[in-house]
């Protein structure tokens, strides 16, 4: 069964997505580039693109719905990292079926 995510890219363009400065580059085992962050307290940022009115994050290449992927999967951050954890076994969860609603998609499973 093919992973779902790869032709999807619902949630990266349907949320925001803020996570605390550990998990940037510039800190000790962070990874995300500082680069693709906007800064939102002392301890918070926000991946570029997710705060728009229509929110792409800036790490996401293609179509949504087609073919897309993530310019940053291995280095993206925590919040990515737990979304929908069951979603390439094509098992949704309630936040990744509404991101597929939101573009036309049907929930994962059915």
């Amino acid at each position: 069964m093919a992973d779902p995510c790869l032709s999807c890219g619902a949630c990266c363009a349907s949320f925001r997505v803020d996570f605390h400065i550990a998990d940037l580059e510039t800190t000790p085992g962070g990874c995300v580039p500082v680069a693709l962050t906007v800064p939102l307290t002392a301890t918070l940022v926000r991946m570029r693109g997710t705060d728009e009115a229509e929110p792409r994050c800036i790490a996401l290449a293609g179509e949504v719905g087609r073919e897309v992927k993530c310019t940053i999967y291995e280095k993206r951050p925590g919040p990515c990292r737990d979304f929908s954890p069951y979603a390439a076994l094509n098992i949704g969860e309630e936040g990744c079926a509404r991101a597929r609603r939101r573009h036309g998609m049907a929930p994962l499973g059915e």
